[in-house]
């Protein structure tokens, strides 16, 4: 019953990278904002709720939430000023400067972070791995600062929704022994391939000025511009968002986006989150969410900014998972190699 289960979600979920794949190709910013505005608030929120039912996939005990939760914090801060309009005193703008030039430090301190909580649950070896996890990401940021800044950028946005969505199903097809798993996990490889060849004449690059200017308000366009550095998309040294390379970028975003948020709301019954859904906290998850759309639907950048610590939370709560996940797909590597 549970292989039939699998295959049978597997199978859905290739139909899901397929019409993923349509729409963000003939609405390649429409479907992005609705996904991140619609799907995301609710994924945020029950993908927490599940890794608390599981205490995060660790032994230790979870006190150190707390520090991810600060550091998620210190990561809004910034914008919830820019978004006040505070930046005017001198003493706030300098506090505004430094935890928006240090937000890549701490993205990089909560993922080193993450590794040892994999393997250590005494606290005080878990106060060690905290003071190493500073030391190397500082050490990174000081001596290989572009390579940081990647990591620190790419680790909470793109790696988050389609790298690590692509090793959590091929974990799972190893796991439950599905061939539809692997299928699923070639289909979700094709579809950048497949964005970046594709004839240009099937992709729409006549977004209305007001769906971008909401979408500017995403800040999703820097992280668009380092997609292009990386594949040497510049035009004259600048990225030009309705260019080809920025119609491509763009549709694979807004795929992979929507494609991670459908994989998890496909795999209720297979990961059993639902389970972790109380009466009471469901009611709980369902207002914020409620509320969360309508803050959106009101203005998209009140509903960026309202929900940056949320979605950001969620991100690094889920790193001890992204780092067991690689542990495991690594030792499965290495069994199959030694019997070789």
């Amino acid at each position: 019953m549970i292989a039939l289960n699998t295959k049978k979600v597997d199978i859905a979920n290739i139909g899901l990278i397929l019409i993923s794949l349509l729409i963000a190709i003939k609405l390649p910013f429409r479907l992005f904002l609705f996904s991140y505005a619609i799907l995301g608030p609710l994924h945020y929120l029950t993908e927490i709720n599940w890794l608390r039912d599981k205490n995060y996939f660790v032994k230790a005990k979870a006190n150190w939430v707390w520090l991810f939760a600060i550091l998620a914090l210190l990561m809004s801060i910034a914008p919830l000023l820019d978004f006040f309009n505070l930046g005017s005193y001198g003493f706030i703008e300098v506090i505004k400067s430094r935890l928006r030039d240090n937000s890549t430090l701490f993205i990089l301190i909560s993922f080193a972070f993450s590794i040892g909580l994999v393997f250590y649950f005494k606290w005080q070896h878990l106060m060690l791995n905290f003071a190493i996890a500073v030391v190397i990401s500082v050490f990174c940021i000081a001596f290989i600062p572009l390579p940081a800044l990647l990591v620190g950028v790419f680790l909470p946005t793109l790696l988050h929704v389609y790298v690590f969505t692509f090793l959590f199903i091929l974990y799972g097809a190893i796991k439950a022994k599905s061939p539809y798993g692997f299928y699923l996990g070639i289909a979700l490889l094709c579809v950048p391939v497949l964005i970046g060849y594709l004839p240009y004449k099937f992709f729409n690059n006549n977004p209305s000025e007001m769906v971008l200017q909401v979408f500017a308000s995403s800040e999703m366009d820097f992280v668009s511009t380092l997609v292009a550095v990386l594949f040497n998309g510049l035009d004259d040294g600048k990225f030009v968002q309705l260019s080809e390379i920025g119609i491509r970028i763009q549709a694979f975003i807004a795929f992979a986006y929507t494609y991670h948020y459908l994989n998890w709301f496909s795999k209720t019954s297979v990961i059993g989150w639902k389970k972790a859904l109380t009466k009471k906290n469901s009611i709980l998850i369902l207002f914020i969410w409620i509320l969360a759309v309508a803050i959106y639907i009101y203005d998209f950048k009140t509903g960026f900014i309202a929900l940056f610590f949320l979605s950001f939370l969620h991100v690094l709560l889920e790193f001890p998972l992204n780092i067991i996940t690689i542990k495991e797909l690594l030792s499965y590597m290495r069994l199959r190699l030694i019997r070789k």
